[in-house]
């Protein structure tokens, strides 16, 4: 077993009596399987009856998109301009298969499904039969650590396509590439993922090419369907936005709006979020996109330092996805909810990657997502009105989540620099 094994279920810490038992059944598929059911009914009974409507990005904005669509042949991302990639539509369109009355239960019936490829992709990734059962775990408490909006956005087939993808691309480079370049073409940030395996993977010529071979029969798609220079508007959507509220960035404003310093909170009725206004912030919002870019490349410029010292995969790649997939959220200027449950697809490999491969031990990212995932929660969506009147408690458990994405990246940035620093025996 690697450094990173998980210790309530593993041959390392003998066990008698009741906790034998609790033992041999925590690794039962019967059970996992179980936990697996269970967990998604509760989210989703949450999301189809909780008062805060923590659905209502699927049953009032992407049912409008497919109403469109689908009753005057008018689809976004091909006739018009659209915030998502192309195959965003994907899912959304696939909701409405049973009548408008029940989009919303059929989509979380999709995600559920879409959930149990990758948990059934992560069950079997185990050596011996089984030994991955931990993650398993930790995948279900991180869904519901993150709550409802882990099943109410579009993100959630991005992530669970992105899972599958991590868990393939050291053994089958051109599966795995498939696999995140759709989850880019549904949501774009699993593309750090794409870039973080050309880096680290001496497949990489295979990693790159099934990428690109992959864009370009999306494109063909659209095209094919009518569409034009709307399959690359979900480019462009995104950099008229201004600072929103949970954004990382926007902390020092929210306070400065506690304070009631000259900023405050509007709701932009284009893009269909609350964001900030007042001194400072849009030189924070503009400011948004070269630190972003700037993290990205000097992350990918340590990864590619260690690729050229021929650091193993199990070593270097784990805490390289971590960094591009955090620092995306940490100097993202939108910071919606459903951005946390990104980070299951990282940590979810670098678990595994510990436990079966020797990789660095990823305890500590897997405890922070667990943290950033109650915080989120209690945030959105059950007080996030009391959020938008400023309230101290909310605010403070705001800024507590912000400051542990800043502690995630400085983590993720530590291990990446060991990793290139040391020679693998050394981790």
């Amino acid at each position: 077993m690697g450094a990173g094994t998980l210790d309530f279920m593993t041959d390392a810490a003998p066990a008698s009596g009741v906790r034998a038992r609790v033992a041999v059944l925590a690794v039962h598929p019967v059970v996992l399987w179980g936990a697996f059911v269970l967990v998604h009914l509760v989210l989703g009974l949450i999301c189809l009856t909780a008062p805060s409507l923590p659905m209502g990005d699927v049953t009032l904005v992407y049912a409008f998109w497919m109403h469109q669509g689908l009753d005057a042949d008018i689809w976004v991302g091909i006739d018009t301009a659209w915030v998502y990639p192309l195959l965003a539509i994907v899912p959304m369109a696939a909701s409405a298969a049973f009548g408008w009355t029940f989009y919303a239960s059929t989509w979380l019936t999709l995600v559920m499904a879409i959930d149990a490829a990758a948990f059934a992709v992560l069950l079997q990734r185990g050596r011996p039969d089984r030994a991955t059962a931990p993650v398993a775990w930790w995948w279900l408490a991180f869904l519901l650590a993150v709550g409802p909006v882990a099943l109410g956005r579009i993100d959630s087939f991005a992530t669970a396509v992105a899972i599958m993808g991590v868990l393939v691309i050291v053994g089958r480079p051109l599966l795995g590439s498939v696999l995140l370049t759709i989850g880019a073409w549904i949501k774009v940030w699993p593309a750090a993922l794409v870039a973080g395996a050309v880096i680290a993977l001496r497949s990489r010529v295979t990693v790159a090419t099934a990428a690109v071979a992959t864009t370009v029969v999306v494109l063909l798609i659209g095209l094919i369907l009518g569409g034009g220079t709307g399959l690359f508007s979900f480019v462009t959507q995104q950099s008229g936005r201004g600072l929103q509220i949970e954004s990382p960035l926007a902390t020092v404003a929210m306070w400065m709006a506690w304070a009631g310093e000259g900023t405050s909170i509007y709701y932009d009725r284009d893009i269909l979020t609350y964001q900030l206004q007042g001194p400072g912030v849009d030189l924070a919002a503009s400011l948004s996109t070269p630190l972003l870019a700037l993290a990205v490349v000097a992350i990918a410029v340590l990864g590619i330092v260690g690729a050229r010292r021929r650091r193993e995969p199990a070593v270097l790649l784990p805490p390289l996805l971590l960094a591009l997939t955090s620092v995306l959220i940490l100097f993202n200027k939108v910071g919606s909810p459903q951005f946390a449950g990104w980070l299951a697809v990282p940590v979810i490999f670098g678990l595994v990657t510990a436990l079966i491969d020797g990789g660095r031990s990823f305890r500590v990212p897997a405890t922070l997502a667990l943290m950033i995932g109650v915080l989120t929660q209690i945030v959105y969506p059950y007080f996030y009105g009391k959020l938008l009147w400023l309230d101290t408690v909310l605010l403070i458990a705001l800024t507590a989540r912000n400051i542990l994405y800043l502690v995630l990246v400085a983590w993720a940035i530590v291990a990446l620099v060991e990793a290139v620093r040391s020679e693998p025996e050394h981790l």
